[in-house]
């Protein structure tokens, strides 16, 4: 991973003054970062939801029956990621250490993935050098896809806005058998190499067998379905969390508003962190009541991205400062409505596959 240098700039006052504004606030309020009753409700309702869900598909007597449960519980399963194993990973889901490390561990691994992995890259990558090829570990080089002005245009890219929604449904499957499995030779589709501790690939092998085992192999010994039911059941659950998934975070970083700044030769980057994190991120219905209860506040992404160390329970009270001061400070704040980020998601996929050079256009609220 390249590791870069950033430049002050207005973004540096800005986000100075913005942590005064929000130590403020909590210490005005007598609050912590960290979440609250309602978050402790959340937890204990999204788990409870998991279990209950499984048992109802464990115990199916329908075909029917079986295929709503398994995806009730998919469902299920992803916001408990959304709301929960997210806000944990950067240890802001509850005051605990080892309540937040345990409540990561437990949702990320028994998904059949690897937690270590993923928060790891998550925070000291995805965080720190948001949309830079080479730095971010969330920056593709698939062949499939054209996501930078650096990677070669192929012919097949100009139709890559048509075909995406079909790759999509496959980020799921991607992630759990192949994504992290490749890592282990030292292959990714991802821009920077990654290195597995070994007992943490001991734990990624374990974690995928104990997840075929109970969400394939235990449903067809236990009920009267069949591989075909259960194997079905189990792709189109794949199927529906990918495209919830892709569709919660693709259009966040992956938009014709954003840029992919690119470092010069020293590895210097022209501007502070603060801009980076305003320019690389699209919020979409961030006042949302509905979509802060259900997405954990990903649809505040600018402001997560900012101020990871507060829980997603508190961002419709700071998001108004947040407002404010971007203003103040003359950062561009990009937010928009759900439908205009998902069409300038397609713009951008359909820009980058015909033209060599494509830059952000201008935002305007």
């Amino acid at each position: 991973m390249n590791k870069l240098k950033f430049t002050k700039d207005e973004g540096s006052e800005f986000y100075k003054e913005l942590n005064e504004k929000i130590e403020q606030y909590f210490t005005d309020k007598g609050i912590h970062k960290t979440g609250n009753k309602t978050m402790i409700f959340k937890i204990i309702l999204y788990f409870s939801l998991d279990i209950l869900f499984y048992v109802l598909m464990i115990t199916s007597t329908t075909t029917i029956g079986f295929y709503a449960f398994y995806l009730l519980m998919g469902l299920s399963v992803l916001l408990t990621a959304f709301n929960i194993s997210h806000d944990a990973a950067h240890g802001v889901a509850v005051k605990s250490k080892f309540w937040n490390k345990l409540l990561f561990s437990l949702s990320f691994n028994l998904q059949g993935n690897n937690a270590y992995v993923w928060g790891k890259n998550h925070n000291e990558s995805h965080h720190l050098y948001t949309n830079i090829e080479g730095s971010d570990i969330d920056v593709l080089n698939n062949p499939l896809f054209r996501m930078t002005e650096s990677q070669p245009l192929k012919w097949f890219h100009k139709y890559q806005f048509i075909y995406a929604p079909f790759l999509y449904l496959l980020y799921s499957i991607n992630w759990f058998f192949f994504r992290e499995t490749l890592m282990l030779i030292n292959y990714s589709s991802r821009t920077i190499k990654i290195e597995i501790p070994r007992n943490e690939v001991v734990k990624l092998i374990l974690y995928k067998f104990l997840y075929i085992g109970y969400m394939i192999i235990l449903p067809v010994y236990l009920l009267p379905f069949g591989w075909a039911t259960v194997l079905l059941a189990f792709l189109l659950n794949h199927f529906l969390v990918s495209l919830i998934f892709v569709g919660v975070l693709g259009v966040s970083h992956l938009s014709d508003f954003v840029d992919h700044p690119v470092p010069d030769k020293d590895n210097k980057l022209h501007m502070s962190w603060p801009k980076l994190q305003m320019c690389t991120s699209v919020d979409y219905n961030a006042d949302s009541k509905f979509f802060n209860w259900t997405l954990g506040g990903f649809n505040a992404h600018a402001l997560h991205h900012l101020l990871p160390n507060i829980c997603h329970v508190h961002y419709l009270e700071i998001l108004p400062m947040f407002e404010e001061l971007s203003k103040k400070h003359g950062l561009t704040y990009m937010e928009m409505p759900y439908r205009k980020s998902l069409a300038s998601h397609f713009r951008f996929l359909k820009g980058m596959g015909k033209h060599q050079q494509f830059k952000a256009i201008p935002f305007k609220r």
